[in-house]
C-alpha cells in the first residue's frame, strides 16, 4: 500500500476533523507539526506527503528519492521548489477555491467591525456605560451605512467575485482592478483610480513580483483619509512599516488583516500597536465547513493521483 505522511496535520485538523477518509486508501502517519530539521527523517521512504506550510526544498527532494506525490493542503504552493519537483518527477497538487465563501465572509466581518463598531459598543455597555447613561441610547464614534459607499476590489478571481456579490446586497458601488477585465464585471479601473476612489479597499490578487509591497507610502498617499483597507490575501502586499506610519498619523481610517508578512506574528511587527488596526491570526479559511471541504478535495486529489489521472496539479 502507498505510504503517506502528513507533516503538519494540526493546521487543517486540530482535532475536530478526523483523517479517517484515508483509511483503506493509503498507509498514513500524521504529525501535528514538523520542524525544518525533522522533514527529511519524517518523509523517509514515503511515497506521498500532505502538507500545509512545510517548505520542501531541492535538498529534501534529493534526500527522499521515493517521494512521488505532494498534496498541498492549501491553495498557495509557494512552499514547494517546483523546479526541483519537476526534476524529480514529483506530482504536486493544491486545493483551489475551497475557501471562497469563508474568506468573503471574513472580509465583511472586518468591514462591519469598522462601520457598526459592535465590539467597541459591547465593551462599553459591559463596562457599565449604558447603566450610567441619561438617554435610552448612546454611541461612541461615528457609525455609518455601507449603502452608497464604494468598495474597491484588487483582483477579481473567485473570492473577489463573491465579495462583490455580498457588496451588492449592501447597496455598495463596486469598482475593481484586475489583469483581465471581462464583460459583466463591475467597473474596471486602474490601480491608481482604485486607491483614490475606494471607501473600502479589499485585496484579492495573487502575490507576485508585481504585486509584492504594492501597499506602501506612495500608494497609501493616494487613498482617502476616510478609507479602510482590508487584507485577507497575503501579507506580502504590504510594507508594514509604511502602513503603521499612515495609521498612526491618521493617513487612512483603518486597516484590517488576516495575514501578515511573517506568521506567526513577530513581536516587533510595526502593526502590533498601530492605531485603528484589527488583526486576526489567519483564520479566514478556518471554519469547520471550509476545512472539511478542503479535506474532501484533498481526498479527490489523492485518489485521482493513485488512479494515474491526477487533478488540480501545479506540477505533473
Amino acid at each position: 500500500m502507498v505510504k503517506l505522511t502528513i507533516l503538519d496535520g494540526h493546521a487543517v485538523n486540530p482535532g475536530d476533523l478526523p483523517w479517517t477518509f484515508l483509511d483503506g486508501i493509503v498507509d498514513y502517519k500524521v504529525y501535528e507539526r514538523t520542524s525544518p530539521e525533522e522533514v527529511i527523517e519524517r518523509i523517509g521512504n514515503s511515497d506521498a506527503v500532505f502538507l500545509n506550510k512545510i517548505q520542501i526544498t531541492k535538498e529534501i527532494f534529493d534526500a527522499c528519492p521515493n517521494l512521488k506525490y505532494i498534496g498541498v493542503l492549501a491553495t498557495g504552493y509557494n512552499v514547494i521548489d517546483l523546479d526541483a519537483a519537476r526534476a524529480h518527477g514529483v506530482i504536486v497538487t493544491n486545493i483551489p477555491a475551497y475557501s471562497t465563501e469563508s474568506v468573503a465572509q471574513h472580509v465583511f466581518s472586518f468591514i462591519l467591525y469598522f462601520t457598526n463598531q459592535v465590539a467597541q459598543h459591547s465593551a462599553s455597555v459591559m463596562a457599565g456605560d449604558w447603566v450610567k447613561c441619561r438617554d435610552f441610547c448612546f454611541w461612541n464614534g461615528s457609525l455609518s451605512e455601507l449603502n452608497g459607499k464604494t468598495l474597491g476590489i484588487f483582483g477579481y478571481g473567485n473570492i473577489g467575485k463573491k465579495v462583490a456579490e455580498i457588496a451588492k446586497a449592501f447597496g455598495m458601488n463596486i469598482i475593481c482592478c484586475t489583469r483581465t477585465p471581462k464583460e459583466g464585471m463591475p467597473e474596471a479601473v486602474s490601480f491608481e483610480d482604485l486607491l483614490k476612489r475606494s471607501d473600502f479597499l479589499t485585496l484579492h490578487a495573487p502575490l507576485t513580483e508585481q504585486t509584492k509591497n504594492i501597499i506602501n507610502k506612495e500608494s497609501l498617499s493616494l487613498m482617502k483619509k476616510s478609507a479602510y483597507l482590508i487584507n485577507t490575501a497575503r501579507g506580502g502586499f504590504v510594507v508594514e512599516k509604511d502602513l503603521a506610519d499612515y495609521l498612526n498619523n491618521d493617513g487612512i481610517a483603518g486597516y484590517a488583516a488576516d495575514v501578515l508578512l511573517n506568521e506567526p506574528m513577530n513581536a516587533d511587527c510595526p502593526l502590533l500597536k498601530a492605531k485603528n488596526c484589527v488583526i486576526t491570526p489567519h483564520i479566514a479559511w478556518a471554519p469547520r465547513e471550509t476545512r472539511k471541504r478542503l479535506q474532501g478535495i484533498a481526498e479527490e486529489n489523492l485518489k485521482a493521483w493513485l488512479s494515474g489521472k491526477p487533478i488540480n496539479t501545479v506540477v505533473e
